[in-house]
């Protein structure tokens, strides 16, 4: 089945970015438009919709743009105002299948997990003592049905996305991000994820240190990455970033590589993404320093986590 966007019904906007030109919509789609399987798994409603977000972001302008102005790439433009040296306009581009206005992500059909995720929400630092991670956030993390991560399963199985992938070893697979389009973004968009296959790591707060711990599968994955983004992008050692994110949007471990260059994009944010070098030099010194540590990162607040950790922080010391 394919999905037709002309049969998506609005509900609601969930949330707006005009940072990073993103909006994420509520509403529904025919659960005829679905595998069989995803719409009986999930159950539609009596009018036979299911719940379904869109995720509608402005594409990254590409390099080339600018040398295009004088063959036409622009189709309108649309005096605003000016002063002194300063001159404002409107664009608008042409129609062009190599250039996309717009990235279209769907999620159908949408969990309540998936609607709170994408929902505007304010943020709350807290701190998770290894006591709280193991009285509130493992308990957490255990519940989690395993169906969130079928589509992790499905690429390690090679069910789908077999033919992105850019690496693959009996522990590890990498392959480009789906926040990335290496076809129509530029290189300096880049944006790829290293997926582990041992379902046991959910966290970095399960790996270890020592003679049989993760140390060897950090390195190799390391040295993986820079070497596909070499052979592949002609990126140099240094022109990437790794890291791992604490609290991670899904609980199989995995690693991000996205280029240096991006600055301020979601999922950089101070407490929530750890350099991967730094693990590594961590697990090193103190084979069990992240079972040991207190973390301090943001909550939202549609988080699972977010009642039951903003309640036990009164009594963080």
């Amino acid at each position: 089945m394919s999905i037709q966007l002309q049969d998506f019904e609005f509900e609601q906007v969930l949330d707006e970015n005009p940072y990073f030109r993103c909006l994420n919509v509520l509403g529904t789609l025919p659960a005829s438009s679905i595998s069989s399987s995803d719409a009986s798994s999930s159950g539609s409603t009596s009018d036979g919709r299911l719940p379904a977000i869109l995720r509608l972001e402005r594409t990254p302008f590409p390099l080339t743009l600018p040398q295009e102005f004088s063959s036409g790439v622009l189709e309108q433009a649309k005096f605003l105002g000016n002063t002194d040296i300063y001159t404002w306009m409107n664009g608008w581009l042409k129609r062009r299948d190599d250039l996309p206005d717009l990235k279209i992500s769907i999620i159908c059909p949408a969990t309540d997990v998936h609607i709170r995720k994408y929902s505007k929400q304010d943020i709350l630092m807290v701190h998770e003592t290894p006591e709280l991670y193991e009285k509130v956030v493992k308990p957490y993390i255990e519940a989690f049905p395993p169906s969130r991560a079928q589509w992790v399963r499905n690429i390690l199985d090679g069910t789908s996305e077999a033919h992105s992938l850019l690496h693959s070893t009996d522990e590890f697979l990498i392959l480009p991000d789906m926040k990335w389009d290496p076809t129509t973004s530029p290189l300096t968009a880049l944006y790829l994820l290293a997926l582990v296959r041992d379902p046991s790591i959910r966290s970095m707060r399960d790996l270890r240190g020592g003679e049989s711990g993760h140390l060897p599968l950090l390195k190799v994955i390391r040295d993986a990455a820079h070497s596909v983004v070499d052979r592949k992008y002609g990126l140099v050692r240094g022109s990437v970033r790794l890291y791992v994110h604490y609290q991670p949007s899904y609980y199989h471990f995995h690693v991000h590589i996205v280029h240096a260059s991006q600055s301020g994009i979601m999922g950089m944010t101070v407490g929530q993404a750890h350099i991967l070098d730094d693990i590594i030099s961590l697990l090193t010194v103190a084979p069990d320093i992240l079972s040991s540590l207190t973390l301090t990162y943001g909550l939202g607040s549609q988080h699972g986590l977010y009642e039951p950790m903003f309640a036990a922080q009164s009594n963080v010391a």
